[in-house]
């Protein structure tokens, strides 16, 4: 089987899941993840039925399963926060609206973040997002949640397997519930991925490896346990390619999807019109098994040229 391997792509009113998924063919992917709109906000296009139809020809066309494609829910939605039962309420019937998203365009598999307890107890906020989750699910619904593997960034919960392992109990039919790993995540909760045997073997034991629905495959610009959250280029981070490489090619996870969010290159404090996606590049540095320490410099240079 051929390297699962893709990156965050963009979705445009305009071309929606086709222009997706010609975005990700431009990069020499096999697969990709998306947002249905904005990440930051709620704001939602209306779906275009030509438009998915014609996305699943060209994926089609192209050896990309629909099955292996990944869709992200808004970072604003909060299942464990009911400071405000109001914002809670609108969490919970949004996350209902993205599912049916996903129904609409043939998609399967649905990354969200738990979520932030705020002023709640750890407890409490895991406790909310039991009780929303039990809300959301249903017993026919084709689509599978996916809870990320955060930082633990100010009062994030998933943080361990075990947080994560105590939601998916707690879920009445945790049937649609999965898990997607971020590697960046991991490695600022304090997992040390150098020792990633022993991380598989706890997940495994804790909520079992046919439940890892999906890897964000990032490096992490903070050192072990630093509870940051700030991704790096691959290679260029305190993970390591060598690392890296070795969880992408990892044999229990071929059949894995595996999703680049590095950043964008270039001086987005200066131009943010001159930053440029750097998957294409990442992708084929990955497949050649060969980091090139200068690979940031000639991704400027090659979009400056073209």
């Amino acid at each position: 089987m051929d390297l699962l391997i893709g990156s965050h792509v963009s979705f445009k009113k305009d071309t929606q899941l086709l222009g997706s998924a010609m975005e990700a063919v431009s990069f020499h992917e096999n697969t990709f993840m998306f947002y249905t709109g904005a990440p930051q906000n709620t704001s939602r296009s209306d779906l275009n039925e030509e438009l998915t139809k014609k996305a699943f020809e060209y994926m089609k066309e192209h050896q990309i399963d629909p099955k292996n494609v990944i869709v992200h829910a808004p970072y604003i939605i909060n299942l464990a926060n009911t400071s405000n039962m109001d914002s809670w309420n609108f969490a919970v019937s949004f996350l209902k609206q993205e599912i049916k998203r996903c129904e609409k365009l043939g998609m399967e598999r649905l990354v969200l973040h738990p979520g932030s307890s705020v002023k709640l107890s750890r407890e409490e906020g895991i406790q909310n997002i039991i009780h929303a989750l039990n809300n959301v699910l249903e017993p026919d619904q084709k689509v599978s949640i996916l809870l990320e593997t955060m930082a633990g960034k100010g009062t994030e919960l998933g943080v361990s397997f075990d947080e994560l392992k105590e939601i998916m109990d707690g879920v009445d039919d945790s049937s649609h519930l999965m898990v997607c790993m971020d590697t960046c995540h991991l490695n600022d909760a304090g997992y040390d991925l150098n020792e990633f045997d022993s991380i598989l073997e706890e997940f495994d034991q804790k909520i079992g490896l046919s439940k890892l629905g999906c890897i964000h495959i990032n490096d992490s610009k903070n050192p072990c346990g630093s509870h940051k959250d700030r991704h790096a280029n691959i290679g260029y981070g305190m993970i390591g390619f060598d690392t890296l490489l070795s969880i992408i090619y990892h044999e229990k996870l071929k059949e894995v999807p595996k999703i680049l969010e590095t950043p964008y290159v270039g001086n987005d404090w200066e131009d943010k019109n001159r930053i440029y996606p750097p998957y294409r590049f990442e992708i084929e540095m990955i497949r050649e098994k060969k980091f090139h320490p200068d690979l940031l410099s000639e991704i400027i240079h090659c979009y400056k040229k073209d």
